[in-house]
């Protein structure tokens, strides 16, 4: 029932600019917040940034902060990752999920989207 998907990645130098798109459907307020995660070959899935669709409120991961944006428009179904100044440390695929609480562990999320690469070369 509940689908997201994400798309926007892409091939970028260092310093540019990518914004990724988390079309949703068939999500309910009983599930109000949508995280950003991203993992690169051989390592972690890591925290991004989240936010409550609801209220508008945000949190993001030290290593992206004043970089990167999130954002919704709720009429759209759609939360969005505005990420500048990408870093080559920021490569990945990354993934937005869904989950009933503002928290940055993934394992706390419940729906998950099928990512889209993010590749940034320096």
């Amino acid at each position: 029932q509940v689908q997201l998907v994400e798309s926007g990645g892409g091939l970028v130098q260092a310093g540019g600019s990518l914004r990724l798109s988390c079309a949703a459907s068939g999500l309910t307020f009983s599930y109000p917040v949508v995280g950003w995660f991203r993992q690169a070959p051989g390592e972690e899935r890591t925290f991004v940034a989240t936010i409550n669709y609801i209220f508008g409120s945000t949190n993001y991961a030290d290593s992206v902060k004043g970089r990167f944006t999130i954002s919704r428009d709720n009429t759209a179904n759609k939360v969005y990752l505005q990420m500048d100044r990408l870093e080559p440390t920021d490569t990945g695929n990354y993934y937005c999920a869904a989950g009933p609480r503002m928290v940055t562990t993934s394992s706390a999320y419940v729906f998950w989207g099928q990512g889209t690469q993010v590749t940034v070369s320096s």
